[in-house]
Formats: structure tokens, C-alpha cells, sequence
């Protein structure tokens, strides 16, 4: 209750909350209140490029197709690309940063080295050069942000476990002749978890951010797919005239990453006090 409370209290945090909760929403049951479900697919060229009105509140595209079901539909591509990048992200990366965190030797070495080699590369460059190697599909961006982003959950989980290894309970159990994996699984990876969801929370975000930007260059999902970043690029041929065709799924973007950022930054805060933002 104590957390709880403190959470309440950080404004932006909420905030955040109830912006990742309704994107959510939208993204569970967005076909079931959406206007025009079947503008996914549908053509209609009688009501192409029309300006936002009473009928159309987001406007039409190209196709004629209702602009606010499309972004409203996106919602739901844009968190499964985020939540697929970072579960997989999760599940290569932990495991390798907790062995590498607890042994010594060539092991240890060898997987940090090449954390820092992906690392040292920007994400999205990386991503690129891996889509350019597949086919252009959701699948492939998909994929690409999962290989590119497991180094970060792999560097965080290598911290944590290096703090806690010296720790007096860890050497309890060593004494008391606990395992090595039981250790590591049932008692160090508990604790580093907090530090892991902080990094999870903000990660999804920026994987939608990222994945967006693969659909603008042409690397992430296919047409007619309601992509956010696919849409601002085909609205480029029509700006600044339809100014509405790019605006509300860069609008969807930006809310979007910025709620998980607060929530990120307000469990950040309730983990490790030491870095909280000053109000």
C-alpha cells in the first residue's frame, strides 16, 4: 500500500499509467468501436483526401479511408510489435546477463564483449541492416528489434547480478549448499527484477518509436496495414496541403511513447529513490 500510494502521488507517472491502459483498450477492443472497421482494406476514392469533419474526425487518406479508425486499429500492430521485441529482448538477453554476471573466465567475457559490439552500434542502423537482409513484413522489423535489443536487458541483468553476488544471503545459501541455479533463478533474479521491468516499460515505448520509424523507410509492415509509421510515410506525397494524413498517427506516436516513458520514469523512481526527478 505504501508503494501504491507513492506511485499515486507522482502525477506524470499516472498520467503515463492511464495512457498505456487506454492505448490498451483501444488495441483489445478498438474493431469493436471504430467507425469503419473495414477501412483496413476497403478503397473508397468518392471520399479521398477529405478534410476532418463530423463523419470523418481524423480526416480520409489516398484510399478514402477513414483516417481515425485506421490509427485507432494501429494501436493494436504498434503494441504487439513492442510487446513481441521486448518479451523475446527479455528472454535472450536475462539469461545470458545473470550467467555472465555470476561466473568468471572466458564465459563471462565472451558474452559482455559482444554485448558491447551491439552496443556500440545504433539500434535502428543495426535494424535496418537486418531488414534489408529479409523480406520488408512486420515479422521482419519485428525480429530485427528483438536481435538488436537484447543487449540492453543482458547489461542491466549483468549489473544487478554483480551487485547481489557478494551479498551476505547469497553467501548464506552457498553455505548452506544451494546451487548455483537455484541461486541465480530463485534468488538473484527476484531481486534484479525491478530494474528489469523499469528497463522493460521504457523499452516499449521506445520499440514502438523504433518499429515506427522502420515502417516510415519501408522496413516494417506492409500496405494495406494500419501502421502509424507506415502512414506518415505515404503521406508525404500530399503534405503540407493534407497536413491531417500525417498529424494524427505522429500524434498516436508521440502520446503513446510518451506514456510509457512516465510510467517508466515513475517505477524508476519507486525502485531506486536515488534517481528521482526533481519536482
Amino acid at each position: 500500500m505504501l508503494i501504491l500510494r507513492k506511485f499515486l502521488r507522482d502525477v506524470p507517472a499516472v498520467a503515463g499509467l492511464a495512457i498505456v491502459l487506454g492505448v490498451l483498450l483501444l488495441a483489445l477492443f478498438g474493431s469493436l468501436i471504430v467507425p469503419h472497421p473495414g477501412d483496413v482494406t476497403a478503397s473508397h476514392l468518392a471520399r479521398r483526401l477529405q478534410a476532418p469533419s463530423l463523419l470523418f474526425p481524423f480526416g480520409t487518406d489516398d484510399l478514402g479511408r477513414d483516417m481515425f479508425s485506421r490509427v485507432i486499429l494501429g494501436s493494436g500492430g504498434a503494441l504487439e510489435v513492442a510487446l513481441f521485441v521486448v518479451i523475446a529482448a527479455i528472454a535472450i538477453g536475462v539469461p545470458l546477463g545473470l550467467i555472465a554476471g555470476y561466473t568468471e573466465g572466458w564465459l563471462s567475457e565472451t558474452i559482455m564483449r559482444v554485448t558491447d559490439v551491439f552496443l556500440a552500434l545504433p539500434q535502428l542502423v543495426l535494424a535496418l541492416a537486418l531488414a534489408q537482409l529479409m523480406t520488408p513484413s512486420l515479422q521482419t522489423a519485428m525480429l530485427a528489434l528483438a536481435i538488436t535489443y537484447w543487449p540492453f536487458f543482458t547489461r542491466i541483468a549483468f549489473a544487478e547480478t554483480r551487485r547481489l553476488r557478494n551479498a551476505l544471503f547469497v553467501d548464506a545459501l552457498t553455505a548452506l549448499g544451494a546451487g548455483r541455479t537455484r541461486i541465480i533463478v530463485a534468488h538473484i533474479l527476484p531481486n534484479a527484477a525491478s530494474a528489469l521491468i523499469v528497463r522493460a516499460t521504457i523499452g516499449l515505448g521506445f520499440t514502438i518509436l523504433v518499429a515506427a520509424t522502420l515502417g516510415f523507410l519501408g522496413m516494417g509492415a506492409t500496405p494495406p496495414a494500419p501502421d502509424w509509421g507506415l502512414m506518415i510515410s505515404q503521406s508525404r506525397n500530399y503534405l503540407p496541403a493534407v497536413w491531417w494524413y500525417a498529424l494524427f498517427p505522429g500524434l498516436a506516436i508521440l502520446v503513446t511513447v510518451l506514456g510509457f516513458n512516465l510510467l517508466g520514469d515513475g517505477l524508476r523512481d519507486i525502485v531506486d529513490p536515488r534517481l528521482r526527478r526533481s519536482r
